[in-house]
């Protein structure tokens, strides 16, 4: 808008209302018609008007006007307190007061969104001019309401330095507000927190530094106003250096007017210069502006109206604090608190406590002229001009239908997380111990202090390796503290989260006892130790010893979000951006924060993360339930990544079909074959970058028992494609039964012996000889008559004596200690029996031929068992999160958390097709896909041709697509009870719910959303 424009609206104000309407006028100019119109002239400065203004004389706003009587108008200038928690009795005498004296206005707290969303249905239709509905929302809707997204508190944000960030949580907040019919959000505070102990503001404001709360306030104010929600800055002139909360008692400030002006009023100046809708005034009492006793700001001429009004220039709303705070009810009853604070200069009075006495208090002080009917006009117009900004002009019922999960939508969870993000604060990282590097020389304990039950922290830190739990609560005793302490001893490396900490500053140090600092000291002194505070910054300063711990994280606040992405901190997934917006103590300062880079390790995130919609991903969910619902499996792991990102990770259905055990995402399945890729070209992958394995080189020369075979001058080339003639598979187990179905006596013991020590099932025990019988068997077979593509086992069932013939190792500890272990893949492991327990394993088979039970936590192959469970081709367990850990390391050509465990180019390499000109279109060791862009193929329809991976016989698949940096797992148990059960196959639900992810990039790259500015 030009100058002009405000000039001549002044002039028209005046013309229309008289002399003293307008809120610019100075005090000299109360006392003549001349020295009102200059002052009324000049008054409206452009920066400094709200974009609402337009509106005062507006065709609506004049239509409202003339139909209100002088009662309804003083009524407009009311805003009453509403709970959607409360009983019928609340919600029928709120519509009472509404339909009885016409308020303008009323602010929700605590409830549900339903609730409130029929509540303001029902009250907008009950009204004659539509309510201007306002809440507290600082850190979203979940201020005031369940079932709603909680973004971070202002101190969280304090320390970002991404801006746009907090311009889109405006914006999203704004958006959310207006999905619930909600037109003013009391947010953001602009109060400079420059006292650590304030009691009410703390953890509420941006920081201590004036220049850094102001433009984190303004684009957290724009980020709403731009999207037709008006933003207030509170707690005018400035709440952040006070030691009373003003919901109990009035605060006093002591400091200068030169101090006010500097300090406190310099983010109010900053977010007025840009078009601010409204501030709310405080209840302070500050003798350096009115000096009168016991009086608050809200209830002061003096602050609101000279300095607010006239000093400052300011004419957008101006709401008071609520007036049932003690800091003001406590000195004035309902009703003449509220006039009192009227005649101060404030528009809209908030949470008056009895509408009908306010009605009557006005009255007399229209009639004593402590202020005019023409005042209460004006005031009056300003807020039906922001009632027809918002657009209650054209007021329509809020839709109630899918409410929840608009206001909880992918883009606000994901925004969400981008913010909690960037304000985690590294303050100590000694030795740059962060990210951590290794994982195989560590023994890992993750201490819970202050709570003893397992938090979300714990379980985040355990998907990157291997963690042992413990608890730390603030009553235990020293004896208890030394037990622990003995517990810990064995550790190499202390993960400490601080958890249930209180709020806010008090006398109770944040909740953090002797007890806690004693052992947290103790613990720093003798350990590598790891500490994250996850509550209110200012509590870093009750924690003795702090500084000295080998790294110290600091999370703002305790939710899942927080405690997820700090275990991926630690770990490498994310890095570390976020500086400290305020001073702690002298070890931790404003702007401390160090830098670590991310993408070490996997990150856990969303689809948005990687430019995708989680919408789009919906149909994953579709079809593993309809795979579920036709029992093509009892259930299923699923797991996407992209980017290094894991973007998808859900369990889904029971164990079995019986419904007893829920599939989490950490339980562990029988891999079947997708064990070849995971154990033999693992293992032979590392030979060959190491110089000691050539897949040019034949059979023979790495295994000595081929010598004089059939099998000796097989070309390994030939045999990872699967053309060496080798057979498809022999059943070994059929030796070991005679005719009569009983096992012959020196194959089986039901008990463990010297002789039987192998277990193969529950209750059957094998001769520890008897591998050799399968390793000669397979020499002895016949090679196919025809040469060319057959699937085989046989090779791979070798492999674990060609890798041990050429490091010395058992495979077993080989593949622990040179892959799994260091890239933390701990639950990869062969005989979970052995390291799990049976509750985390799902069971396969209720097998009836050969070991006639069920198989849980033992092998389903029958080869595989009979070798101790321990085999090149079937036999690894694992879930889908440790799966996707090896399929990274393939995807990233060997690399895995910045160390080369592959040499490099050899998965490139190996991972290629072999022989497509020859109709085979195999990798060495990997599927590929059979016939690219075939439907009912063993690859996605979509996969590219680069793309490799394997499949399992229980149910299971695993995909790595280089060209899109895609790593795909599948986890199932569809031979449970019976492997004649091949319903997951025909239903192509593997590859059907990796083609929902190519679709979904397809859908992405079809539309780029612009992104928004915060200038």
């Amino acid at each position: 808008m030009k100058p002009s424009y405000y000039f001549s609206l002044a002039f028209v104000l005046v013309l229309i209302f008289g002399t003293n309407n307008l809120q610019g006028q100075t005090n000299k100019a109360k006392t003549s018609k001349a020295a009102a119109k200059k002052a009324t002239a000049t008054s409206y400065t452009p920066g400094r008007d709200a974009e609402f203004l337009q509106y005062v004389n507006s065709r609506w706003v004049d239509s409202v006007m003339k139909t209100l009587t002088p009662e309804e108008r003083i009524a407009q200038l009311i805003s009453i307190p509403v709970y959607s928690n409360k009983n019928q009795a609340h919600i029928d005498s709120i519509s009472n007061i509404v339909k009885t004296y016409k308020v303008g206005g009323m602010i929700f707290f605590q409830g549900g969104p339903v609730r409130q969303a029929k509540m303001t249905n029902r009250y907008q239709q009950e009204s004659k001019v539509p309510l201007m509905i306002s809440i507290d929302g600082e850190w979203g809707l979940a201020m005031r309401l369940d079932s709603t997204i909680r973004f971070p508190y202002q101190m969280a944000l304090g320390g970002i330095d991404n801006e746009r960030l907090i311009y889109e949580m405006g914006a999203e907040i704004a958006r959310q507000c207006q999905r619930l019919g909600v037109h003013v959000n009391f947010a953001p505070t602009v109060d400079i927190n420059n006292n650590a102990n304030n009691p009410v503001i703390g953890f509420r404001s941006f920081g201590e530094e004036k220049h850094n709360v102001a433009s984190k306030s303004l684009a957290y104010m724009k980020g709403m106003q731009d999207n037709r929600v008006l933003a207030s800055a509170k707690h005018f002139p400035g709440h952040g250096d006070t030691n009373v909360d003003s919901h109990y008692g009035l605060p006093l400030i002591n400091f200068s007017r030169i101090r006010l002006d500097s300090i406190e009023l310099h983010p109010f100046r900053a977010l007025m210069d840009k078009g601010l809708g409204s501030v709310m005034v405080a209840h302070m009492n500050i003798p350096v502006l009115d000096n009168t006793p016991n009086l608050a700001s809200t209830l002061s001429k003096p602050i609101v109206t000279d300095l607010l009004k006239n000093e400052l220039n300011y004419n957008g709303l101006v709401f008071t604090d609520a007036l049932n705070m003690q800091g003001v009810a406590k000195f004035y009853p309902p009703g003449v608190v509220d006039v009192k604070a009227l005649i101060a200069g404030n528009d809209v009075m908030l949470n008056t406590m009895d509408v009908k006495t306010t009605i009557q208090e006005v009255k007399k002080a229209i009639a004593n002229k402590e202020i005019t009917q023409d005042e209460i006009d004006f005031r009056v117009r300003k807020v039906l001009a922001a009632k027809q900004w918002v657009g209650l002009d054209k007021w329509k019922p809020i839709e109630t239908k899918n409410l929840i999960a608009d206001l909880n939508n992918p883009h606000a969870q994901y925004l969400n997380r981008q913010l909690t993000e960037a304000s985690l604060t590294l303050l100590r990282n000694k030795n740059h111990i962060l990210p951590i590097q290794t994982l195989d020389t560590l023994k890992v304990a993750a201490l819970a202090i202050g709570t003893k039950k397992e938090t979300a922290f714990q379980r985040d830190l355990a998907r990157y390796t291997q963690v042992d739990t413990f608890f730390l609560q603030p009553t235990n005793s020293i004896e208890e503290l030394l037990a622990m302490k003995e517990k810990l001893k064995d550790y190499d490396l202390i993960i400490a989260g601080v958890h249930s900490l209180q709020l806010k500053a008090g006398s109770s140090n944040f909740g953090i006892t002797a007890e806690m600092n004693l052992f947290l000291k103790e613990l720093i002194r003798n350990k590598k130790t790891i500490v994250s505070v996850f509550g209110n910054v200012y509590s870093l300063a009750e924690m003795e010893s702090l500084d000295k711990a080998d790294a110290v994280i600091a999370a703002y606040q305790e939710n899942a979000t927080t405690q997820d992405l700090v275990s991926q901190l630690i770990f490498g997934g994310i890095g570390a951006t976020g500086k400290l917006p305020v001073t702690v103590s002298n070890a931790f300062k404003i702007d401390d924060g160090l830098l670590t880079r991310g993408g070490w390790r996997m990150a856990y995130s969303m689809p948005e993360a990687v430019g995708l919609k989680s919408q789009d991903l919906a149909g994953i969910d579709s079809l593993v339930h309809q795979a579920i619902r036709e029992e093509a499996a009892p259930g299923a792991q699923v797991l996407v990544a992209k980017d290094g990102k894991v973007i998808y990770h859900k369990a889904f259905g029971y164990h079995t079909y019986d419904k007893e055990q829920p599939v989490r995402v950490d339980d562990i399945y029988d891999l079947a074959s997708v064990t070849k890729i995971s154990t033999s070209m693992a293992a032979l992958m590392r030979l060959k970058g190491e110089g000691r394995f050539d897949e040019n080189q034949t059979l023979g020369t790495y295994l000595p028992m081929a010598a004089g075979t059939n099998k000796a001058d097989l070309n390994y080339r030939d045999i990872l494609t699967h053309q060496a003639r080798l057979k498809s598979w022999i059943p070994f187990w059929k030796e070991t039964v005679r005719k009569n179905g009983n096992f012959k006596w020196r194959t089986f013991k039901a008990d463990s012996t010297r002789r039987f020590p192998i277990k193969v099932a529950n209750n059957l025990y094998i001769h520890r000889k008897y591998a050799e019988k399968i390793y000669k068997e397979i020499m002895e077979s016949p090679l196919n008559e025809k040469p060319g593509y057959v699937y085989s086992d046989l090779s791979f069932i070798l492999a674990p004596k060609v890798v041990e013939n050429i490091t010395g190792v058992g495979f077993e500890t080989y593949l622990q200690n040179m892959i799994y272990k260091p890239i933390g893949a701990t639950t990869l492991t062969f005989n979970p029996y052995k390291h799990y327990p049976a509750s985390r394993v799902v069971p396969t088979e209720f097998e009836p031929h050969f070991r006639k039970q069920l198989l849980h936590a033992t092998v389903h192959d029958e080869g595989a068992a009979m070798l101790g469970g321990v085999s090149g081709h079937a036999g690894l367990f694992g879930n889908s999160n440790d799966v996707a850990k090896l399929m990274h390391l393939y995807l990233n050509d060997g690399l895995y958390a910045n160390k080369r465990y592959i040499g490099e180019n050899v998965v490139k390499e190996y991972s290629k097709c072999q022989f497509c000109d020859q109709g085979n279109y195999r990798a060495l060791g990997f599927d590929r896909p059979a016939k690219p862009g075939a439907q009912n193929s063993n690859a996605a329809p979509s996969a590219p041709v680069e793309s490799f991976g394997h499949s399992g016989f229980t149910g299971t698949y695993t995909w790595v697509d280089p060209v899109n940096n895609l790593v795909y797992v599948f986890l199932s148990n569809r031979v449970n009870p019976t492997r004649e059960n091949n319903k997951l196959s025909k239903l192509n639900t593997r590859t059907g719910v990796l083609q929902v992810v190519y679709d979904a990039m397809g859908k992405s790259k079809e539309k780029q959303p612009a992104e928004a500015s915060v200038n």
